[in-house]
């Protein structure tokens, strides 16, 4: 019940912020309106938690079409007759109503859907990744912010070691026991890794201004062919958001224009631009494998933690998570949330691109919808992993997988390099 009240709670400070032609209003093509997140996060969880679980009649069936992510494309949602926002928010309220009444009646054992609360957990884990959405919009949209946190508290300049040795050998990758892990985690199956170095943080702004000065967008070598098209036909020269004023980086966050950090992990590039980053560096993207096992092996145990700092839920002092912030911690932050190799920030701060296609694990099934993970396997996708500032720990620990377009920008995406060892 915590998580999902949790997910509520930040679904209506999202959509309570603004008036109601910005809930209504499609900010980007990229990205559907408001409202139309706000009344599909009422709709999964009736489709799933009344109608599947309980097994009780629709509600709304004549919407059932206009909030499936699979019959419309975000660019085409504001053409649909959706539900005005104060419709919306009685809908998902008398939803959630009804849902807590079966949360109360719902045994979590002897049904794969219901073991240990797995379908209430999905739901939750829906209703926070749209959140994560959501905020996305918020950054697309213009005009003034309509949303404040504090920021990250100060650290001192990080002066550990640049990168870790990660040392070669098995481990376990993915996860057969995780209550609330979605199908693409599973199963927990042995992976052999050979020795590699890996960035102790995340790559920094003022690390990628060093390529950008030393002309990394106009150097054709540092690019893959598709990478190299993608750049020139959109005349990209900077992360999003960004542009060069008076002889200095300024980037729009939320509202407002301010002078890029340069100690904070670099933030809103594609991967395309990371990995002509890592060709220019020397180095590379580490593969999903790799990440994993940076950030879950213990080489004193052998076995796979749930998290770098071992099997606790994050707490403040591990990661920045939940939208506690609205950006990024400077790199170096949370020595307490480190791996085992002291490898920091592999959990919160900026998803994090890797070298892998998104693809499914040896045994996978796909649980309780195709619709989920295997319709998007296949060479079209990137892995992201680790989460961001703008996820909630509900939907992020280390067997979590991302997946994006490697052109996709608008996500809150960085990532780190490796080379072999």
């Amino acid at each position: 019940m915590d998580a999902l009240t949790a997910a509520r709670d930040r679904t209506a400070l999202l959509t309570t912020c603004v008036e109601e032609p910005d809930l209504m209003a499609q900010h980007s093509p990229l990205m559907s309106p408001l409202v139309w997140d706000l009344a599909h996060i009422g709709n999964q969880e009736e489709l799933w938690l009344l109608r599947t679980v309980a097994g009780r009649e629709a509600m709304r069936p004549e919407i059932d079409g206009i909030y499936d992510a699979f019959e419309h494309p975000r660019a085409a949602r504001p053409t649909l007759p959706l539900l005005a926002p104060a419709e919306a928010r009685r809908y998902a309220a008398e939803v959630r109503g009804r849902v807590l009444d079966v949360l109360e009646s719902t045994p979590f054992q002897g049904r794969r859907l219901t073991e240990a609360g797995f379908a209430f957990g999905m739901i939750a884990q829906h209703e926070q990744q749209h959140d994560e959405t959501m905020l996305i919009t918020h950054q697309l949209r213009r005009g003034p912010g309509a949303l404040t946190a504090p920021d990250p508290e100060p650290v001192a300049p990080y002066e550990g070691p640049c990168e870790v040795l990660v040392p070669g050998g098995a481990f376990t990758m993915g996860t057969s026991t995780e209550p609330w892990a979605l199908d693409n985690e599973r199963p927990a199956h042995e992976r052999v890794v050979p020795g590699f170095y890996i960035d102790a943080t995340p790559v920094t702004n003022a690390a990628y201004q060093a390529f950008i000065e030393d002309g990394g967008y106009g150097e054709e070598r540092w690019w893959t062919p598709e990478g190299w098209a993608h750049i020139r036909t959109n005349d990209l020269e900077a992360p999003l958001y960004w542009r060069r004023e008076g002889g200095q980086w300024l980037r729009r966050r939320f509202g407002t224009t301010e002078v890029v950090p340069p100690d904070e992990p670099v933030l809103h590039v594609c991967w395309y631009e990371a990995d002509a980053y890592a060709r220019w560096a020397g180095r590379r993207l580490p593969t999903e494998t790799e990440w994993e096992k940076a950030a879950r092996h213990d080489p004193e145990t052998g076995r796979s933690r749930r998290y770098p700092w071992g099997d606790a839920d994050p707490g403040p002092e591990h990661a920045n998570l939940g939208q506690r912030h609205l950006r990024p911690a400077p790199a170096g932050s949370y020595p307490a949330g480190a791996s085992p190799l002291g490898v920091r920030q592999l959990i919160g701060d900026v998803w994090e691109w890797t070298a892998s296609d998104f693809l499914p694990y040896p045994g996978f099934t796909a649980f309780p919808y195709k619709e989920y993970s295997e319709v998007f396997f296949g060479p079209e996708y990137k892995v992201l992993r680790g989460g961001s500032f703008a996820v909630d720990q509900v939907a992020c620990r280390g067997t979590f997988r991302n997946w994006d377009y490697p052109i996709r920008r608008q996500i809150f995406c960085g990532f780190r390099t490796a080379r072999d060892a």
